[in-house]
């Protein structure tokens, strides 16, 4: 098992004819990142039992945010062409792709479904503040108490998660923004962010943000719109961190980047 020398990977950095990696253009870079690497490890310039560099460096050689390296790793992962090891690191594998493994063109990635998310549900939950009546409150209470007894199983805790942003949303009464707010949680229901998710959901995640609902439950039943953004800004801040935990092979980055930190207001 062999790691590959820096030298090799210093691309997006120095000459770009020399390097191994290009840095990329802002389309999907999470895809045009997978399939740089993808083509080096078919053309055996990567090989197999080789370990990537850290995300960190992997960003920076390519020019990209560290959440972009690592959807274009889970896409690899779930296509077999690396192994993410926790505690370990990245390492190349052999196997041969087929066209069923290829994400469909229009396929978001994890973090971008979670910076619509901040777009749209910080401003639900504000709106919800203002409008929610004793009923509203009485369901977001029913789904707090199920959730409770659902930490330990990940697909009804999954579920419950979806229902309770959903009862948030319905409290405005609006059926289309309703069925946005169901369609882009089960956006999540995809082979990438279910990997991506296996590495770092459990009890105590979910029991996080079980928590983390009550917070916004609580805003919303105060009636303060500015609070209730603020916890559901919180929430998705938290989900982003969570899912951008370090697998192991070099310190977490507790830092919420300054786009994302944007995306859901000041």
């Amino acid at each position: 098992m062999t790691t590959l020398p820096h030298d090799r990977l210093r691309a997006g950095v120095g000459a770009i004819e020399e390097a191994m990696f290009s840095a990329v253009e802002s389309r999907r870079l999470y895809r045009q990142v997978a399939d740089q690497m993808r083509s080096l490890i078919e053309r055996g310039e990567l090989s197999p039992g080789s370990r990537l560099p850290a995300e960190r460096e992997l960003a920076q050689m390519l020019g990209v945010s560290r959440p972009t390296v690592r959807e274009a790793l889970i896409v690899l992962e779930v296509e077999g062409f690396v192994d993410i090891r926790m505690g370990s690191g990245i390492y190349v594998t052999v196997r041969k792709r087929t066209s069923a493994d290829v994400p469909p063109e229009d396929f978001e990635g994890p973090f971008e479904l979670l910076r619509a998310r901040a777009v749209v549900e910080c401003a639900v939950a504000e709106e919800a503040a203002r409008l929610a009546r004793p009923e509203h409150i009485a369901l977001m209470d029913d789904n707090l108490t199920q959730m409770a007894a659902a930490l330990e199983d990940r697909r009804l805790a999954l579920a419950l998660d979806r229902d309770f942003h959903v009862i948030v949303s319905a409290i405005i009464a609006n059926a289309t923004l309703n069925r946005f707010i169901g369609s882009i949680h089960d956006m999540r229901m995809t082979p990438y962010f279910e990997k991506l998710a296996s590495y770092f959901e459990n009890t105590e995640t979910w029991r996080a943000a079980m928590e983390e609902h009550r917070a916004i439950r609580d805003a919303i039943a105060a009636g303060d719109p500015v609070a209730a953004r603020a916890a559901m800004r919180a929430h998705l801040d938290q989900s982003q961190l969570r899912l951008s935990e370090s697998f192991g092979e070099e310190p977490s980055d507790s830092t919420i980047p300054a786009a994302w930190r944007r995306a859901g207001g000041n």
